[in-house]
């Protein structure tokens, strides 16, 4: 019996350390093999947004070198397909690579530049691994290094983050919160500080509270961008710009906003960009603050909701899931629960960027991957839980009126407004009055005589004690 033909299991590729194995039918090469190999760490795979990112990034470059005439048109032609095709995920799959490897990301650099020259090749009819006619570092990395394209990259992939993902969930929530705020405008309830009573207020003022807090979130998260639009392309390895045309930057910068409608543009200082990474720690820290906000927001609606006859009881929260597997009938905050702990993430990931920018060395900040992974995580998981906590909580609150009613209605804290007219003393006496003996604050204001039952009417009502409204 003839052997039957079986294709190879793998094929070669070889750099300057000799060859690598490849399954023949990935487009990476031999130093993304090679990193395979030596940085076995963990689970966590580079962002494939960042990735994403690159190819456009890679395809922005070739058109710049052909501005230039450094690379020929049919070059241009096959690379740009190739980095397009990357940038619309078709290849995700040859992107193997964790997050811990090389502080500069050069691996994953790499990564891309051999799977864009690979691809070309195959568009050109030529033979993969060839590096005939596209060279991943002499054509598709030509006037560039990965000092300057992975930083870029970086901006880049943050920017269409915020502006695609997080800026419309932000604001679907604080537009959701708005609306709640105007239909419970009227609901008048015992306000708290301390977690203890206070005076009264609306639910709606309440949640005016939160539309506020995240009207400011999303100022802070818009003056970003100017500084996030400044990029180092065109510096290649130390900023100096060795082996890039004088003005291959601002070119790449300029398809790149063809690409995008982004207005990307060369950093002033190069230099900075490529051994500190200071405008990417402050956006992790906006986002904490944006993660603070909403842990507020989460942790009150979750207190709000308790109960259901043992806890405040304010309002009545969707019931989404069965909430435990021994006891029946019970429904949990999960919404509320999900959100802060996407919080307390964010918060976590902040620390680790706030370290890792704090740690560059000269010419350039080694903690590249940490740092941009850990971004675009925050970035991810506050845009997916606050469309979740939108859709799945905020939309369905309703209030439980009776409750509300019956807690203004016991409180002490409604002697407050009495206590201009009769003097701190006497307040506070009829508020331990009314505590001691389980009275209401009218029938222990009433027995002392300090006010007659129209007087105390008068004084309590509605337009006394709220002000302002929350409209």
């Amino acid at each position: 019996m003839n052997p039957t033909h079986q294709a190879p299991c793998f094929r070669k590729e070889a750099d300057s350390f000799g060859t690598v194995n490849i399954p023949p039918d990935r487009y990476y090469g031999a130093q993304t093999g090679r990193a395979m190999i030596h940085f076995q760490i963990g689970d966590e795979r580079m962002p494939i947004s960042l990735i994403h990112t690159i190819g456009l990034l890679k395809k922005a470059a070739a058109l710049a070198n052909r501005d230039l005439g450094l690379l020929s048109v049919e070059k241009t032609v096959w690379i740009a397909a190739a980095a397009e095709e990357v940038s619309d995920g078709l290849w995700d799959a040859h992107f193997p690579l964790g997050v811990w490897q090389t502080g500069s990301g050069t691996q994953s650099h790499m990564n891309v530049n051999e799977v864009i020259a690979n691809r070309a090749i195959v568009l050109a009819g030529g033979m993969i691994g060839s590096g005939d006619p596209v060279h991943a570092h002499d054509d598709v990395n030509l006037s560039q290094s990965s000092n300057d394209v992975f930083p870029t990259a970086m901006h880049a992939a943050t920017v269409i983050a915020l502006e695609k993902k997080l800026f419309p969930a932000v604001q679907t929530l604080r537009e959701t919160l708005k609306v709640k705020a105007r239909e419970f405008d009227l609901i008048l309830k015992i306000g708290r500080t301390h977690l203890m009573d206070a005076v009264p207020m609306t639910l709606g003022q309440e949640f005016g509270g939160y539309v506020s807090q995240l009207d400011m979130n999303l100022e802070r998260l818009s003056s970003l961008l100017p500084s996030l639009y400044s990029v180092p392309i065109g510096g290649t390895a130390v900023g100096t710009g060795i082996n890039a045309p004088p003005d291959f930057g601002e070119r790449v910068c300029h398809h790149f906003f063809l690409l995008t409608g982004i207005p990307f543009s060369c950093a002033s200082n190069k230099f900075s960009e490529l051994a500190a990474h200071d405008t990417l720690v402050h956006t992790s820290g906006t986002l904490r603050t944006l993660a603070v906000s909403l842990m507020k927001i989460a942790d009150d609606l979750r207190w709000m909701g308790s109960g259901p006859r043992s806890g405040l009881g304010e309002l009545h929260l969707p019931e989404n899931e069965q909430g435990s597997s021994i006891m029946p009938g019970k429904v949990n905050p999960t919404q509320c629960e999900a959100m802060r702990m996407v919080c307390v993430q964010v918060m976590g990931n902040d620390a680790a960027i706030g370290f890792a920018g704090s740690l560059g060395n000269f010419e350039l900040n080694v903690f590249k991957p940490l740092i941009i992974y850990n971004l675009l995580q925050s970035i991810r998981i506050l845009s997916d839980a606050c469309h979740t906590f939108t859709r799945y909580c905020v939309s369905g609150l309703t209030p439980n009126r009776e409750q509300l009613k019956r807690d203004v209605e016991k409180s002490l804290m409604l002697v407050t407004i009495l206590s201009p007219r009769l003097g701190y003393d006497k307040a506070t006496e009829i508020a331990q009055k009314a505590d001691k003996e389980n009275k209401t604050l009218r029938e222990a204001t009433l027995e002392l005589g300090y006010l007659s039952e129209e007087e105390f009417n008068q004084m309590t009502s509605l337009e006394k004690m709220i002000p302002l409204s929350a409209a």
